[in-house]
């Protein structure tokens, strides 16, 4: 019987050419999965399985994580406002550590004799993939032909043509990644330092003039509505509030960061859902936390965020800083109103039942009710209390120096 391998497979050139050269030159039965995490139609998924199996996969699966991305991953990078390097929403990171344990899974669930995926060895898509697979299925076999044989883009396509496959060869002048948390856009001009995207290479184009109010619903945290709008599926929220705002051009920019491997990158994105998510999330939290809570929860998101980035959700500290994410949210409920233009966004305000700036303890700059003038007179001179001791002790020392 011929070895069974499961391969990630998402119907691009580089994972066709892993069907191919899995199946002819090593011999092995090829099972492909795709992992939807957002960006496919149901027209491109069912293109992507016919794909498959024209190339002679054995079975092929489609399996949807999307609910489950945004219940392991993406709800902790809303709690924790996580952007990378106060930029990027780790669209393609975040996704690609989802995909990697669903295709562990379904390896297991096969009893596979060996995994593959397409990943280069340029890029951080490969550790991800590797690492998660060492940890989750650490007696399967990893394999990973263009990466091994170093193969070029031309010569995939002309074993391919070989072997008689027929697809688009061409390659689009912009590598598109779209996803529930964001699209990213790469071309010429993010292989340098110095140059911004031209309009056409973004995959949404400003379609909306004017201006729209918009109110984001929160409930612990989580995005439950869109304007009169509320929904039973965070993923509905999400795409929901795409919809409205994408045709904007809201949320672009460009991602300068350091890859796994040690060197910089620079990447183009798109992603308004999540940009104001995370800005409305985070607008939220300022009115209904506390000052100390905010202080240690940014210190801790931005370790997650970067943890995330590198693949290590398996890692044990994410489920503590999970907790503590999660315990963060009891009062970061209430409305956030914000208000949409072309290219860009304005936060206006919230309501909130836990709003800590309520008038009914006073008005900052104004008046107050819950001390006396001679109150703050004494509280300033305890909360300064040990500084002047220390300056007292350094007068004198240089009083006795001089």
């Amino acid at each position: 019987m011929k070895k069974k391998i499961v391969l990630g497979f998402s119907g691009g050139l580089d994972t066709s050419f892993c069907v191919k050269y899995l199946s002819d030159e090593l011999g092995y039965e090829v099972h492909s999965i795709i992992i939807n995490t957002g960006g496919f139609s149901t027209e491109e998924l069912k293109k992507i399985e016919e794909h498959a199996y024209a190339l002679g996969v054995a079975t092929h699966t489609t399996y949807d994580a999307r609910e489950e991305y945004y219940s392991r991953i993406l709800r902790f990078l809303v709690y924790g406002n996580v952007l990378k390097n106060d930029t990027y929403p780790l669209s393609v990171s975040a996704e690609r550590v989802i995909q990697a344990i669903a295709v562990a899974d379904h390896v297991k669930a096969l009893k596979a004799d060996a995994v593959a995926h397409g990943s280069t060895g340029a890029g951080n898509d490969q550790v991800r993939f590797d690492m998660i697979f060492n940890i989750m299925i650490p007696d399967v076999d990893i394999l990973t032909p263009v990466r091994d044989l170093k193969s070029s883009r031309q010569e995939e396509i002309e074993f391919l043509k070989k072997k008689g496959v027929r697809m688009n060869f061409e390659k689009s002048v912009y590598s598109i990644n779209k996803g529930l948390w964001g699209t990213s856009v790469g071309g010429k001009e993010t292989l340098q330092s110095n140059g911004l995207l031209p309009e056409e290479a973004w995959p949404t184009q400003l379609e909306k003039t004017g201006d729209e109010e918009l109110v984001l619903h929160f409930e612990k945290g989580d995005l439950k509505g869109v304007n009169d709008k509320m929904f039973d599926s965070h993923v509905k929220a999400i795409e929901h509030l795409q919809s409205v705002a994408a045709p904007y051009a809201i949320g672009r920019d460009i991602h300068v960061g350091d890859t796994i491997i040690g060197i910089k990158g620079r990447v183009g994105f798109e992603a308004a859902a999540p940009i104001l998510i995370i800005k409305a999330h985070q607008a939220l939290e300022k009115h209904v936390l506390a000052k100390w809570q905010i202080n240690i929860k940014k210190q801790l998101s931005d370790f997650y965020g970067n943890w995330i980035h590198e693949g290590q959700l398996l890692d044990p500290v994410m489920r503590d800083i999970e907790a503590f994410l999660l315990s963060s949210q009891r009062h970061v409920t209430g409305k956030v109103y914000l208000q949409l233009m072309p290219y860009r966004y304005v936060v206006k305000g919230i309501e909130s039942p836990y709003d800590l700036m309520s008038a009914k303890f006073g008005s900052y700059g104004e008046m107050n009710k819950g001390w006396t003038g001679e109150d703050v007179r004494g509280f300033s001179k305890i909360f300064g209390n040990q500084t002047a001791i220390y300056h007292s002790i350094e007068n004198r020392k240089d009083e006795k120096e001089n």
